[in-house]
Formats: C-alpha cells, structure tokens, sequence
C-alpha cells in the first residue's frame, strides 16, 4: 500500500487552477493508468467545491487497434459508475503511412478540441506525468533539438492554448506514473495497458527503458532550469518589442533600428526570430543560426528573408512583411479557416480568399504617406482578399465580424504557457484585444 504522505493530493493538484472562469471541463481519458489518475483526481477535486464546473471524460479511438473500441467503453462504464459524462471520439478517415505517432497526437488534440467546442469548454486536462517530460526531454536532447542547443529543453509545458481558444492542461507533471497507479490501487481501480507502450518500434519506449532514476531526475531538474530561462526569455523579449515594433500598415511591420544594436543580445535575437515567424506566418521559430546571422548583417545595413518574411534595412527603420512565394492560392470554404499560417478568415457565400497579389497597386490601404511605397504594396501583395471569380473586392481580414488574428504566428495553433509574454507582446503589436489568461 502507498504510503498515504505519498499519495496524490487532488488539493495540491488543482488548487491554483481558474475553475471560476469555466461551466464545464473535460479530462482526456484513455483508460491508461495515468489518464485514469488524472480523472479521479479531478472528481475528487471537484466534488469539494461549491458551483464546480461539469467534468466530462472524453477518449479519443484512433482506430489503430481492434481493442481500441473495447478500451472506450471501458471507460464509459467506469465513468457511467461514478457518475461521470462520457463521449467517445474517433478518428475517421485514412491514416497516414508513415509519422504515424505524430498524426495520431495531431488528431487527438484536434478530437478534443472539437469535443470541448462541442461542449462550450475552454478547459481540457491530460494526465502527461513526470516520467513523460523525463522522456520528452530526454527525446528531444538526443536528436539535438532540446538542450544546450535551443527552447526545446523546456519539454512539456504545462499548459498550451489550443488554436487561440482551448487550454491544454496538464497538472500531473510533478507526479510520478508509479505513484499515480498506486493512488488507482488504494481504490481497487484497474486500468488498461497499451501494448504499444512495450513495442521497441517507437523511440518513446526504447528511451523510457534507457532511463535509470538518476538519469530521469537529472533530466528534470535540466528541464525546470531551461523552462524559466525560456520564460525569463521570452519576458524579456517582449520588451523589446513593446519598446521597438510597431504595426504601419496591414502586414507591413517597423523596428526602430536600435533594436538590433541593443544590449541584450540574447534577447534581441529571440525578438527577431518570434517577429519573422510572426511576419511570415512560420509554423515554428527559425532556428537560431540563420537566426543570428540575419541579426549580424542588419547591423551590417544587410536586408534578408527569414521564415518566409522579407527583412528590409531602410534609412527610416527596419521593415518586416511576408515574402510573396508560396502563398494561399485560393479558399472556397465558409468556415474559419487559418489562412497562410496568419488570419483567422471566412469568406461570404460566392466569394474565395486570395492574395491581393497584383491588385494591391490599386487598392493599398491608407497609411503614412512618408512610408516607401514599394514595401506598401509588397506588404499588400501577400494580404489576404476577397475575390467574385477574378474580381478583387476588397481586404479579407475587414470583411466579417471576428476576421483577422487571434494569436499571432508562430502560436496561432499552439502556444506553450512558457511563451506566453513573448506572443502577448506580438498580440499587443498586430492591435487584437486577446488578453492571454493562463488558466
């Protein structure tokens, strides 16, 4: 039996968590040890408190094995026994070839992100434990992208804003997977083992059995230091464009050249690589070696492009606007989509987004007439517009209420807590009104 100083305590767990804010709350339930954990823990909480949110358990089948189904409605008996909602999401469709386990990770957020939109909830919990970082970062430092080499030494935050919209919790990162089966035990609740958890095919179970304890508690304390230095990072950084950037024409952003010549180097190059991405409407941050390169030959008075951003020296500052290779060429749908990695975009019925493209020499917005005319209509090139056939009507981001941008690139589908003043800043410079709450 756990020793009872050892169990989880659902107080501890949750205690700091905005619940106030939500109507209902969903937990991720595979029927795992660790997501089961999570879902009792949870209950527990959420029995003691006044006017709680409503929790609903939601698995997702990815229909990738026969027991999968079996599994789900494990799951829903158990949660039927405890007075639990339950819904079950399955992942239809064909599956990929190859990258099979970061499709399915893809497709389980999207699944539970329709489930909680379905729900009207902005709060889902996962049961990703202290072995997971442990393995995540672990992971990652063995193919060079983790630490001493960039951001990704933070390993799994503890919360990501899902499309601007849906927080991704994940509570029991300081719990051990053993101590979490041990609380199931004490209560005479089973759970189910994936058998791919012992399959050596996939590189997360190869790691996790190269782990010793020392080797997985050095790996945590390495992650909790480089995730308050991306966070410290990040703050920092933001000042920097708060001080230095400003937005002077749609998709057409100044720094004021003092920016790169700023003290704080370290700080002033994660600044460039958060507004490239930015500007370019780049899935993720540039890596820092181009990076720093970009960043040595503006000070040189060098122009360059960078994840699909043009970076362009001028007397009057530094410009930044997405390049015009690879652009949308065209979006029949109604439904918000995310267009180029930068605008949250629907269309009227009988129009389609696309580039102003050539258009744009006849249609630049009004701005300040001081501003180079070139960069005007090379910034307008790549905005979005809405066109009847092969007729430009206008730009696209005005044209419905709630058109334009949420959360900024490189964020705008996933945005770790740790990031969370850095993409503020770029919130405050593109002039949304979001307000980040981490939850």
């Amino acid at each position: 039996m756990l020793n009872p100083a050892m169990q989880p305590d659902p107080r501890q767990i949750f205690d700091g968590i905005a619940f106030s804010r939500q109507t209902g709350v969903i937990a991720a339930v595979s029927g795992g040890g660790d997501s089961l954990a999570l879902l009792l823990l949870l209950k527990e909480f959420l029995d003691l408190q006044a006017g709680a949110p409503a929790l609903t358990a939601v698995t997702v089948d990815h229909a990738l094995r026969a027991e999968a189904a079996e599994e789900a409605r494990f799951v829903a008996a158990l949660c039927a026994s405890r007075g639990i909602a339950h819904c079950t999401m399955v992942w239809r469709g064909e599956k990929p070839a190859t990258g099979i386990s970061a499709a399915a990770r893809s497709a389980r957020l999207s699944l539970l992100a329709q489930a909680a939109r379905e729900a009207g909830v902005g709060l889902v919990f996962t049961g990703h434990t202290r072995d997971d970082q442990a393995e995540t970062v672990s992971m990652r430092a063995g193919r060079g992208t983790g630490l001493g080499t960039g951001l990704g030494g933070a390993g799994i935050a503890p919360a990501s804003l899902y499309e601007g919209a849906i927080w991704f919790v994940r509570p029991l990162l300081s719990h051990g997977r053993a101590d979490l089966r041990s609380y199931l035990a004490s209560r005479d609740v089973c759970w189910i083992d994936d058998p791919t958890n012992d399959d050596t095919t996939y590189e997360r179970v190869r790691v996790r059995r190269s782990l010793t304890a020392e080797m997985a508690a050095r790996r945590i304390a390495e992650a909790e230091t480089a995730a308050a230095r991306r966070v410290a990072l990040g703050a920092r950084a933001a000042r920097l464009i708060d001080g230095h950037a400003c937005c002077v024409a749609p998709g057409l952003y100044r720094v004021d050249p003092a920016f790169v010549e700023d003290a704080d180097a370290e700080a002033a190059l994660h600044a460039l690589r958060v507004l490239t991405a930015m500007a370019g409407g780049a899935l993720h941050l540039p890596s820092e070696e181009p990076s720093a390169r970009v960043l040595a030959g503006l000070r040189a008075g060098v122009c360059a492009t960078l994840s699909r951003a043009v970076i362009d020296r001028r007397a009057s500052g530094i410009y930044l606007h997405r390049e015009r290779r690879n652009l949308p060429t065209g979006n029949e749908a109604t439904r918000k989509v995310l267009w180029d990695r930068r605008y949250r975009l629907s269309a009227p019925e009988g129009l389609h987004i696309a580039p102003f493209g050539a258009a744009a020499r006849d249609l630049l917005p009004e701005a300040n007439p001081t501003l180079p005319q070139d960069l005007l209509f090379a910034a307008q090139f790549a905005e979005p517009a809405l066109w009847r056939d092969d007729i430009c009507i206008g730009p696209a981001r005005m044209a419905l209420p709630g058109n334009g941008i949420g959360v900024p690139a490189p964020w705008a589908h996933l945005l770790p807590s740790f990031d969370v003043d850095v993409a503020q800043a770029l919130i405050r410079l593109v002039g949304c009104k979001t307000v980040l709450k981490l939850p």
